[in-house]
């Protein structure tokens, strides 16, 4: 038995032109779904139950270890401090804007903490600090915190990044510059970590990325912290980055990154030998390093209350 549809060609249309508007509505659904899964998290973690507050009232993620070394930048004077130190000599001026406050303004700002003779150099630590950006110097959105000294300084992207695990970032001596980077990039408020094997040929690729907030970051004040610290009976490290989104004091985690092996330098085989450090590509920085270094660049900025403090490893 045949069934005959009555069907006119305009609704013929209608039903062939709804069933292509449905088609493209799946397809693009699941494009965006897979978009959505391979971009960094949008929201950091929770709110972190703190463990302390500093001497400036910061609340404190990790405790400081018994008899742990602490640092505290002088925020009468940060330069009257012989721990501290800024690179270029790049001076420093009371913040008009909070007389609490002091105003940097470089594209290549290091402000370095360093370990006095006959103490632990820094390693399991947390770094602290609150930064409000002025302004952004115009850059060409080059590498990030890689470029230090192998390109021109404004293609590097604007950025703040806390580091430790090193000595001396020159290419006097290579080899004494490791870093693992916390950092966080201005412009898409994007944090992540990079680690720095030696300079400046061991940089890796970032890991961790997340956005920390759906604010931008111009004009108002953060905080910032990082915390790194050995694992796995010193085989590895983990680290850790929080934001305190609205200065309120409230910490949440952003992202977290272990290295236990694998993460390894982007450059060619021949560029990482070449400085001798006698260190693999994949190399875990779990040793310690006496300089500890507050870094921006690109960026105008006021900063208060920076600390480091030695930590009870979890």
């Amino acid at each position: 038995m045949h069934i005959k549809l009555n069907i006119t060609k305009p609704q013929l249309a209608v039903v062939i032109g709804l069933t292509i508007i449905t088609i493209i509505l799946v397809y693009y659904y699941f494009q965006f779904s897979l978009i959505q899964q391979n971009a960094p998290p949008s929201q950091p973690q929770q709110v972190v139950t703190p463990e302390g507050t500093d001497i400036f009232g910061v609340n404190e993620i990790y405790p400081t270890k018994e008899n742990g070394r602490e640092w505290f930048v002088n925020m009468q004077n940060p330069k009257e401090d012989d721990s501290f130190s800024i690179s270029s000599n790049v001076p420093i001026l009371r913040s008009a804007l909070d007389n609490k406050a002091w105003l940097i303004n470089n594209t290549q700002v290091r402000m370095n903490v360093v370990t006095p003779d006959g103490q632990q150099p820094w390693k399991n630590i947390e770094m602290t600090g609150y930064i409000k950006i002025r302004s952004i110097y115009q850059s060409n959105q080059g590498s990030g915190a890689g470029g230090e000294g192998s390109e021109n300084e404004n293609s590097v992207i604007p950025e703040i990044t806390f580091r430790a695990r090193g000595g001396e970032h020159s290419s006097n001596n290579p080899c004494d510059g490791t870093a693992l980077n916390g950092g966080l990039q201005v412009l898409n408020r994007e944090a992540l970590w990079k680690k720095e094997i030696w300079h400046t040929g061991g940089y890796t690729d970032s890991k961790g990325s997340a956005i920390a907030t759906q604010d931008p970051l111009l004009g108002r004040w953060i905080g910032f912290k990082v915390a790194m610290y050995n694992i796995n009976n010193d085989t590895g490290v983990k680290m850790e980055t929080y934001i305190d989104d609205n200065n309120t004091n409230q910490w949440r985690k952003v992202n977290e990154v272990v290295d236990t092996g694998g993460w390894f330098a982007n450059g060619s085989d021949k560029e990482f030998n070449s400085a001798n450090c006698g260190k693999s590509k994949d190399y875990i920085i779990t040793n310690g390093g006496p300089i500890a270094t507050f870094r921006a660049d690109n960026l105008a900025f006021d900063f208060k209350d920076l600390s480091i403090r030695e930590i009870e490893a979890p």
